[in-house]
């Protein structure tokens, strides 16, 4: 019982440090953990993994808010999509079964991966200097901030796409619901890739948005009893140290190697949740 619990704490750290560092969230590494590792049913899971993005949020939240990253305003308007989305999610939950469930996360995990070997725009290249455009509504809503890359030395950016990325967000708020990852894969692509946002600004936001979306579909877990405060009060133990950690090093770190390392451990661990998938379905 006791190495037991040590694996999950320590997992759990590393994951709240890695979903602090990239904005995927920490669910991206507790829900394997949890299924694989451990042989948890993964319903429960994704309760418990929703009870850990929410710590992550909380964790890492303070730190960006504190260094100036977060952009509120770009959060709360996207986290009316996701919170829709992740209430839809978690109302799927009940009629898909668990080896579906596996198939989806093992494939969202593919994905991210792929999403993380791309090589990603210069952090530090000015608004002109990216050729991004201004968005007239992105302008209403005074979406566009700057963020710090030094002491005295701030650089400005704007958001663009508005629409393509709150249709993006309401994915993310789905799977969200539906696997207890916090959709932190979604949420940045859509920020950083689609809203051509800076990638820091994007983890940060991501990881002040996370939080609220695995929330709106908590509830529903817990509510059906798939929340075990056992697995809970351990997991969110690790993943809060591990974020509060992981918002640290981002500050003056550069994550390109960690992200390499971190693509390829979620490429495996997708691979072994589709093949655990299939052989629920071949029994």
């Amino acid at each position: 019982m006791e190495l037991y619990l040590v694996i999950l704490f320590v997992g759990a750290l590393l994951a709240g440090l890695l979903g602090s560092l990239t904005g995927l969230g920490g669910g991206i590494i507790i829900v394997p953990l949890l299924t694989i590792g451990l042989g948890v049913d993964i319903k429960y899971a994704v309760g418990t993994s929703l009870v850990a993005v929410i710590a992550t949020s909380s964790g890492a939240a303070v730190s960006y808010v504190k260094e100036g990253l977060t952009n509120f305003r770009i959060g709360m308007f996207l986290e009316t999509a996701t919170t829709v989305g992740a209430i839809c999610g978690a109302a799927l939950a009940a009629v898909i079964s668990s080896w579906s469930l596996m198939i989806v996360f093992g494939v969202l995990l593919l994905y991210s991966s792929f999403n993380s070997f791309k090589n990603r725009k210069q952090e530090f290249l000015s608004v002109k200097e990216q050729g991004i455009k201004e968005d007239s509504f992105a302008e209403k809503l005074k979406l566009d901030g700057t963020y710090p890359v030094s002491p005295g030395n701030n650089i400005s950016y704007h958001a663009s796409h508005i629409g393509g990325g709150y249709l993006m967000m309401i994915l993310a708020g789905i799977l969200s619901g539906l696997l207890g990852i916090g959709s932190g894969a979604f949420k940045v692509i859509a920020m950083d890739t689609i809203m051509k946002l800076p990638f820091k600004v994007s983890s940060a936001t991501s990881n002040f948005m996370i939080g609220v979306t695995a929330a709106a579909s908590a509830g529903v877990y817990l509510s059906r009893g798939y929340i075990d405060p056992v697995l809970s009060m351990m997991v969110v133990l690790g993943v809060l140290l591990g974020s509060m950690t992981g918002a640290r090093v981002l500050m003056r770190s550069n994550t390109k190697i960690l992200k390499v390392v971190f693509s390829i451990v979620i490429l495996l661990l997708g691979i072994e949740m589709i093949r655990n998938g299939i052989l629920d379905i071949i029994r």
